[in-house]
């Protein structure tokens, strides 16, 4: 009778020791997930951050288009209020939200540079060309943290799905994380002319 005792706690604690194994593993994967996601707001806070240096750079030429000048504006405090996503419990929606927030402020800038096309003063001054190789490096860093955080988010999905994982996961109620997805059309390659 002792000997099935002790065969039982060994059974119990060996049980016990896995189970908190995959729990600690999930929660450092749900970690990483919210890690990667800090990066990927501190990058888009970096581009914001620069464009009232933008703005500053081309209010100095009168001929300047304001409408353009207010949307861009405009498109960084929607980006501002737009930005507080909780990780614990985000939603697809959520991550939508967010993006398309970054994305109107991306298109406001892009249309801001396209305006500056017009203005060969400004767009040969040392400021400007700063700027400009400042926001493309932004742009550059924004694609890399954004598929970091989806690798990170996979990592932590499928854990979530795999056997035996999955039964701690439904215990302690981890959710599935959403990625960040290609925007609509971005399959088609663009016509030339």
């Amino acid at each position: 009778m002792k000997k099935i005792g002790i065969i039982i706690a060994i059974v119990v604690g060996v049980i016990l020791i896995w189970g908190i194994g995959i729990y600690n593993g999930l929660v450092n994967k749900q970690e990483a997930v919210s890690k990667a996601w800090g990066q990927v707001e501190n990058v888009y806070q970096r581009r914001a951050d620069l464009v009232p240096n933008l703005v500053a750079l081309v209010k100095n030429y009168q001929e300047y288009e304001q409408g353009t000048l207010i949307a861009v504006t405009e498109a960084r405090a929607k980006k501002a209020a737009a930005t507080s996503v909780n990780m614990e419990s985000y939603t697809e929606s959520d991550l939508q939200n967010f993006q398309t927030a970054q994305d109107e402020l991306g298109e406001s800038l892009n249309r801001l540079i396209v305006s500056i096309e017009n203005y060969p003063d400004l767009k040969a001054s040392e400021n400007y060309l700063t700027l400009q190789a400042q926001l493309a490096g932004c742009e550059n860093r924004i694609l890399t943290e954004r598929q970091r955080f989806n690798e990170a988010a996979k990592a932590y999905n499928q854990s979530l799905r795999k056997f035996p994982g999955n039964i701690i996961a439904n215990m302690f109620s981890f959710g599935k994380r959403p990625y960040f997805e290609a925007d609509e059309g971005a399959e088609k390659v663009p016509e030339t002319f």
